[in-house]
């Protein structure tokens, strides 16, 4: 088993990704507890945020590090929230406030109109200064709801509308939604690198 430190906060995400991760070779440890201070997420991209998060934790814990930084883009917004999906409504807000901004910045935008998808960056660095990363990338296409449905997941999932299956993302089982969702595209392709090119490990 190879020991990689997992270079996030979010409880969700650290769910998600262990989840999908059990069957592999890899040892999944969050950086909690190995007593990663966390870094501020200032990159221009999703890309950067990344390569700052598991950058800091491959620094802290002489371990390979994979971090992910992932968010919403709604076309009629511009590309918004983005990087900032995390914090759409300030500093420290709720995934209930986030939702909240999103749906009233969307209230006189039709439903044929409310395209979106959520992006996914997953870099893996074998070390901290690791000059070639690994970076693995998942987009997942769908609409926003005007009204909140379902009661799995986190973050914007209530108001993901899934193509094809009349349902929101919160409303998808966990099994469904790592087979469907960017961030388990950009997971398994990881997998599947990092599979192919073993003598990168410690």
């Amino acid at each position: 088993m190879t020991k990689v430190v997992l270079a996030t906060g979010n409880v969700g995400k650290l769910h998600e990704l262990q989840t999908m991760l059990a069957d592999s070779a890899i040892q999944v440890l969050p950086q909690n507890a190995l007593g990663v201070h966390e870094i501020e997420e200032n990159g221009a991209s999703f890309t950067e945020n990344a390569l700052l998060k598991a950058r800091n934790a491959a620094r802290q814990t002489g371990l390979p590090a994979i971090a992910d930084d992932s968010g919403l883009e709604v076309d009629a917004l511009g590309g918004a929230p983005g990087v900032y999906s995390a914090r759409y409504a300030g500093v420290g807000a709720s995934d209930a406030d986030n939702l909240a901004k999103l749906l009233q910045e969307l209230r006189s935008i039709s439903a044929d109109k409310r395209t979106a998808r959520f992006r996914c960056i997953i870099a893996y660095v074998n070390q901290a200064d690791d000059p070639g990363p690994l970076i693995c990338e998942g987009l997942w296409e769908g609409h926003i709801l005007d009204t909140p449905r379902g009661r799995n997941g986190f973050g914007y999932d209530p108001v993901f509308l899934v193509p094809g299956l009349n349902r929101s993302s919160a409303e998808l089982t966990p099994l469904e939604k790592n087979r469907l969702s960017h961030r388990g595209q950009a997971l398994r392709k990881l997998v599947q690198q990092l599979a192919n090119m073993g003598s990168r490990f410690c």
